[in-house]
């Protein structure tokens, strides 16, 4: 376990607030599709919730489905979620909101933000705490993994073959300090910008520099109905994994 600095307090911001057009889910969003009788987001909080490090819970939803959402964290005991706010317009106003919310509930230049999908629910704890860690040596931590294939960019003069030993594919968490990041947006904002793709293309462009976490490779957005089935395909390893070591011990 990576213990944070004692003055440090940890803040999760997820977000929640996508209407699963992809998923082609007849009724909910896929964020609240059920896995082994668990919504998504509650898998997501739920690994937050059990990790030491994590102070508090903030959870960004499309305004339609609030009471639905905290409903979700009534019922499966999610206790450090201290706010569900309505998300906004685009992508970034929803974290912005998100970021505003957690301000209130620590100091900003002592606190680290983790902004996390709330449609990535096999994140793990060893991955959320060398976040942590990063951001308070480093200022930030943008998680990623390693690309396993060959990587083609389209040119003018054809096709560049880009080295994929170079190559790292963003995901999340994305850490901060969160006036840090909280200055950011408000930088962003002054100039009309409210359609920024992810906080580390914002920190980037504003001339920060970024500190890469390699997380694992299973920490896949459920994005698809084949994304779906892949989680659940995890989870099911995972279980029959446990009850065969359950059973080598009798």
């Amino acid at each position: 376990m990576i213990l944070k600095n004692k003055d440090t307090s940890v803040t999760a911001v997820i977000f929640a607030g996508g209407v699963g057009t992809r998923m082609h889910s007849k009724d909910l969003p896929k964020q609240f599709l059920r896995i082994h009788g668990k919504p998504i987001i509650a898998w997501t909080i739920g690994v937050f919730e059990k990790t030491p490090c994590i102070d508090n819970v903030v959870v960004v939803c499309n305004a339609n489905w609030l009471d639905y959402c905290q409903s979700i964290i009534s019922e499966f005991s999610l206790n450090k979620v201290r706010a569900v706010v309505a998300g906004g317009e685009t992508g970034q106003l929803s974290i912005h909101n998100g970021l505003l919310s957690a301000a209130k509930l620590s100091d900003p230049k002592k606190t680290v933000v983790l902004i996390h999908d709330g449609v990535r629910p096999l994140i793990d704890a060893g991955t959320i705490e060398r976040n942590v860690a990063s951001v308070e040596e480093f200022g930030s931590s943008i998680t990623c993994v390693k690309a396993k294939e060959t990587i083609l960019v389209k040119a003018d003069d054809g096709v560049e073959i880009v080295p994929r030993e170079n190559v790292l594919l963003a995901r999340a968490p994305q850490g901060f300090w969160l006036s840090d990041i909280l200055a950011a947006h408000k930088m962003a904002l002054d100039a009309g910008e409210t359609g920024c793709i992810d906080s580390a293309t914002m920190m980037k462009a504003q001339g920060n520099d970024l500190h890469l976490i390699v997380g694992p490779d299973e920490n896949i957005k459920i994005t698809t109905q084949d994304d779906y089935y892949s989680m659940r395909s995890i989870l099911d390893s995972r279980e029959n994994n446990q009850l065969y070591a359950e059973g080598e011990d009798e």
